[in-house]
């Protein structure tokens, strides 16, 4: 299949790129380069454009058979202080697309969507049929996105999977690319920044949360098993085996920050130095996604790595990156 990858210069869209031409399908790589990074692009051709410019995106759909659209904002307290932003990318941006597809013929998309939708989950792990409440207008643009989709799935057969990453981590086997942001806000590569010697002192935000050594537990996922996910989805929408999906991606499982912490020491061999902090405001004490779910009854998918792998993936890719 030819599959249109929008955000392939990002962290997540980069490894869903990858995994698709590994797969054996033609893949047409787009981003903006706002947040994406070029190295993440690995020497490939990129229409660089936004999904907002409706030309750029017919020429590129044209002989496309599906859509991963991974193009978006993502910072949730830049969300709060700029939501015209996140209103106008994460939603705009998505109808822009979804409109260029209808007049492309182009019938499936795969949606990167967030856990961030539910907002302050009832019960956790948090199930797929979960109330969305979100807290944030990150969250509330990638559900008023989900929502966009069901109604041209009703409307005209949209062929759709929408999956709800929990916390991406890990790097490509290969080494060469991985997670690159500016600023970087993810807890990894911070912990593997501070075992490097690069940027400021480690901050564990609040020890005194009702989990089981007072930190914040996240269930984190590989990139590398998101990526596979996508290429499921895409392969069972073309051939028909599938027309809605909406779903998390998640390991079932939740690490603390002082378990990822300590899954970082292993991997680079000596401790590394942090100190505490008072709780950050809004951040829930557990986010885990239900174990059992859509991607894995309907796609059979399952996650293959664990946070130790995770780690040193994404170690293996900062060294290499930081060294060049």
């Amino acid at each position: 299949m030819k599959v249109l990858v929008t955000g392939a210069a990002g962290y997540i869209g980069s490894h869903v790129a990858r995994a698709l031409e590994e797969a054996g399908h033609a893949v047409v790589r787009f981003d903006d380069l706002s947040t994406g990074d070029e190295r993440n692009l690995g020497g490939r051709d990129c229409v660089v454009a936004s999904v907002l410019d409706r030309e750029a995106l017919l020429g590129a759909l044209e002989g496309c058979q599906a859509v991963a659209h991974l193009a978006g904002a993502a910072l949730v307290p830049e969300s709060v202080r700029e939501p015209e932003k996140y209103w106008r990318i994460n939603l705009a941006g998505g109808l822009s697309l979804v409109e260029a597809m209808r007049e492309a013929g182009v019938p499936s998309i795969v949606f990167s969507s967030t856990c961030a939708v539910y907002g302050v989950p009832e019960t956790v792990p948090i199930p797929e049929d979960s109330p969305h409440r979100p807290i944030t207008p990150y969250g509330a643009s990638k559900a008023a996105f989900e929502r966009v989709l069901a109604d041209c799935h009703a409307a005209h057969g949209l062929r759709a999977a929408i999956f709800r990453y929990f916390n991406a981590a890990g790097a490509h086997g290969d080494g060469d690319i991985g997670e690159i942001h500016d600023p970087e806000t993810h807890l990894i590569p911070n912990v593997l920044g501070a075992a490097a010697g690069r940027g400021g002192g480690l901050k564990v935000f609040g020890t005194d949360y009702p989990t089981r050594d007072g930190t914040c537990v996240r269930d984190y996922v590989d990139v590398r098993d998101i990526a596979h996910a996508h290429v499921l989805a895409i392969e069972a929408l073309g051939a028909g085996e599938l027309d809605w999906l909406a779903g998390n991606l998640g390991s079932g499982r939740g690490a603390s920050v002082l378990e990822v912490l300590a899954a970082c020491e292993a991997a680079v061999g000596r401790s590394i130095g942090h100190e505490t902090a008072g709780r950050r405001e809004g951040d829930p004490p557990e986010l885990i996604a239900a174990a059992e779910g859509a991607a894995r009854s309907r796609l059979g998918w399952a996650p293959r790595h664990g946070l130790q792998d995770m780690v040193e993936s994404a170690w293996a890719f900062h060294r290499r990156l930081w060294e060049a």
